[in-house]
């Protein structure tokens, strides 16, 4: 199995390390992700200059784009075969609910799914980030559970690891994994107004909002009982319930 490994924190950081470390002892492996922490970047493509791809001492390619840009590049072009899965990661924070539409780390993923491989996610969440170890392991069961199927076509999954040594995700009778819908948070926190060196005032973006529906079966619950969350995503955003009523208002428009 060939696996391409890609993030939004850049490739410097830790959890791309762990996790190309122990993907390496299971399949061959490329990583290619940006050079600078793009976390935040969403599906972005840069489409106004051309990219560079270099290589790292340790055999990583970085490039200076974003998550979506390291995936297309080294998908349609850059790799002379198409790899059998896209693995990102592991983003050093949580990616539940709303925060899949703004992360890099999901949109690498998601730039996979598109171009018709079968991609993962992986988010480690906590506030030390003391277990990338954890999140790799996960990360390596969920592959070869995929090379052992068959498959009839990609799909893209979403998964949030707690910050925990890999045996308590095992610990006691309890479930250590659960497929989960996303939850939704709370509206994001107001934006933080400063000033810089030159007096003029300057914005930072707020916090994103606590978990609103954080229910049995949702991302944010199994993670607060401290199982792994897999979420499945599509990406058709087609609001198919609203079909019929904005038909109508544009048919009462024309009158």
């Amino acid at each position: 199995m060939r696996i391409l490994i890609s993030n939004d924190d850049g490739y410097f950081a830790p959890g791309l390390i762990c996790l190309a470390e122990h993907l390496a002892r299971i399949a061959d492996v490329v990583v290619v992700a940006p050079e600078r922490d793009r976390s935040g970047a969403s599906n972005s493509l840069t489409l106004d200059r051309p990219l560079k791809p270099r290589r790292a001492a340790n055999g990583f390619y970085y490039v200076d784009g974003t998550p979506t840009d390291c995936v297309h590049l080294a998908v349609t072009g850059m790799l002379d075969y198409q790899p059998d899965m896209v693995v990102s990661g592991i983003n050093s924070g949580a990616n539940m609910g709303d925060d899949t539409i703004y992360s890099g780390t999901v949109a690498a993923a998601t730039e996979g799914f598109l171009l018709g491989i079968p991609s993962i996610a992986v988010s480690l969440v906590g506030k030390e980030f003391g277990h990338y170890e954890t999140a790799a392991r996960v990360a390596a069961e969920l592959v070869q559970r995929f090379a052992a199927q068959t498959h009839s076509h990609p799909w893209l999954l979403n998964v949030n690891v707690p910050d925990v040594p890999y045996d308590q995700l095992h610990a006691g009778q309890r479930q250590s994994m659960e497929v989960t819908r996303l939850g939704k948070r709370h509206k994001a926190e107001s934006v933080v107004k400063a000033s810089n060196p030159h007096g003029e005032t300057v914005y930072w973006v707020g916090a994103a909002g606590k978990a609103q529906d954080a229910g049995e079966g949702t991302d944010f619950h199994a993670l607060s009982q401290q199982r792994v969350s897999i979420t499945p995503l599509q990406i058709d955003l087609t609001q198919y319930s609203q079909l019929d009523a904005v038909r109508g208002w544009l048919a009462q428009s024309r009158k």
